[in-house]
């Protein structure tokens, strides 16, 4: 009878005690978040409970496994299996505090006097990714580490590993140049301000917004909402355009190829009228200039602001189709067509110019040459 209470009192015991535990500790974490709504680290901190169930109820298994004398015969491999149990859920505890406490100084940040900068909220989101990531990567790596020192085997090949850990260091950092090149990348673009979550770019000629970066790739979301994916190091070793870079403030350029006869003053007009009736103009600038002109045509520049990368399009489209349709019904002329009609002849000897229609190597002073 004692071989089968025991056991069950143990085990049972065990896992009634670590959802007490638990539920007494989210029933405080929760009263804490409606006590303060100024941050969100309580409520971020009940997303724990899972490991930290499993923490306690493997370490109150691994303390009390002799007294329990279940499976006697797999006492090893039982009390190993605790064990590992017992390191991974530590470092998934320690990963989900990690990440409620950086998640909190974004929030905090991100919600006080910055809040009007958007691009050092932005830099700072950036850096928040990333710490997180190696939080858990180096939390990972430890975990996986001190799981396979539990092994005898492993502790006995530590001298050996010791030894060549030189020689191994070398070729796996040749091996992984690529990779640790990317790593170092990902942290010279978090720290080093080049690029963050949420700013405007043009790689390659196609142009999106950056959403996602990790230790080791980028991911831009272009205007037709394609994914393109490359890895951090593109960014620190070619260039790139940032339109977000300093102030997200922009100013835009529209073209247009007219006749020479096209009335400039009435464009500028109608150039502030279009304008003052586009939500997305900031008000800050335009202008209106002829930039070039070829035989047939004249090259007409308007420059226009906005708030944004995604304004000034909107802006850009708006100016180009109204001007275009309010030349068409109020200027025609002024649209380029090509000319048909006859030249204007250079005066002859006696300063006459030759009559339309005859041509000029024909004409002797004005005259038609007789046949």
């Amino acid at each position: 009878m004692d071989d089968v209470l025991r056991p069950l009192i143990v085990v049972g015991g065990s896992v009634v005690l670590t959802l007490l535990l638990g539920w007494v500790t989210d029933l405080l974490l929760r009263k804490a978040d409606e006590r303060h709504h100024e941050t969100p680290l309580w409520g971020l901190l009940r997303r724990a409970r899972i490991p930290y169930q499993l923490l306690l109820c493997a370490a109150l298994l691994r303390g009390s496994y002799d007294e329990a004398r279940l499976l006697q015969s797999h006492e090893v491999g039982v009390g190993r299996t605790l064990t590992l149990v017992l390191i991974g859920s530590a470092a998934w505890l320690v990963i989900r505090i990690a990440a409620a406490v950086v998640e909190t100084s974004y929030s905090s940040y991100a919600s006080s006097r910055h809040r009007r900068d958007p691009a050092r909220v932005r830099r700072v989101r950036t850096q928040v990714t990333l710490i997180r990531r190696v939080v858990s990567a180096v939390v990972g790596v430890v975990a996986v580490a001190a799981m396979l020192l539990t092994f005898p085997a492993m502790r006995a090949a530590g001298a050996s590993l010791l030894a060549s850990a030189g020689i191994l260091g070398i070729v796996a950092g040749v091996a992984a140049q690529s990779t640790l090149s990317n790593m170092f990348a990902g942290l010279q673009i978090a720290f080093g301000d080049m690029v963050r979550i949420g700013d405007t770019v043009v790689v390659d000629g196609e142009w999106g917004t950056v959403e996602e970066i990790t230790l080791t790739f980028l991911t831009v979301r272009t205007w037709d909402e394609r994914r393109i994916t490359m890895p951090v190091s593109y960014f620190t070793s070619k260039p790139f355009e940032n339109w977000s870079r300093g102030t997200p403030q922009m100013t835009g350029i529209v073209f247009w190829h007219l006749d020479h006869s096209a009335p400039l003053e009435a464009m500028r007009d109608k150039l502030r009228d279009i304008l003052r009736e586009c939500p997305a103009w900031d008000g800050r600038a335009h202008n209106l200039s002829v930039t070039d002109s070829t035989p047939s045509t004249i090259e007409v520049r308007a420059l226009v602001t906005a708030k944004d990368a995604d304004d000034i399009w909107t802006v850009r489209v708006e100016v180009r189709e109204r001007m275009i349709r309010w030349l068409t019904e109020e200027h025609p002329y002024a649209l380029p067509r090509v000319n048909t009609a006859d030249a204007v002849l250079r005066p002859g000897p006696d300063g006459h110019r030759p009559a339309d229609g005859v041509p000029a190597a024909r004409r002797v002073h004005g005259h038609p040459r007789e046949r």
